[in-house]
């Protein structure tokens, strides 16, 4: 059976960007992945003190807001770097909370899909027929997780 995400407060809601919960990477700490994310895709630009603004920001919405605002300039290799800044995002998230990463890997080897009606990209869209990137993404850490406790029971359960 498939398992549809999209809104934090419904079932699978800690799979959402948007889930409260924190991350820290490249020594800083963010809000949440969304707002991670959202800061990168002006690094290098001349709009680069966004990132501080946006790790600043009280909400998630606020962040994707200032990431989504056209009047910036996004970095120019955004295209080719962004989804794997989103799973370097993701993999932290579920290596930091273990109470999130115990309701990923319950999923067992169900596909795990971003059920958003507008995103193509991240998500399956209005009819599902999306790239589901996201999904992949978390479905991609899933693996990596198993793949890790494997590793550590084989290790120290001898």
């Amino acid at each position: 059976m498939t398992i549809y995400f999209y809104k934090v407060p419904d079932p699978y809601g800690c799979f959402s960007n948007f889930s409260p919960h924190s991350i820290h990477l490249n020594g800083r700490d963010w809000p949440t992945v969304e707002h991670y994310y959202q800061a990168h895709k002006f690094v290098g630009t001349r709009d680069e003190g966004l990132i501080e603004k946006i790790r600043g920001v009280k909400t998630p919405e606020e962040a994707a807001a200032l990431g989504r605002d056209r009047g910036y300039e996004v970095r120019s290799d955004w295209e080719g770097v962004k989804r794997e800044i989103m799973y370097e995002a993701v993999l932290t998230k579920f290596l930091t909370h273990r109470d999130i990463q115990k309701v990923l890997l319950e999923t067992g080897d169900e596909a795990i899909v971003e059920d958003s009606p507008t995103d193509y990209y991240w998500g399956c869209g209005a009819e599902k027929t999306g790239a589901n990137h996201l999904g992949k993404i978390l479905m991609e850490v899933r693996s990596q997780l198993r793949d890790r406790a494997v590793f550590t029971e084989t290790i120290v359960g001898g």
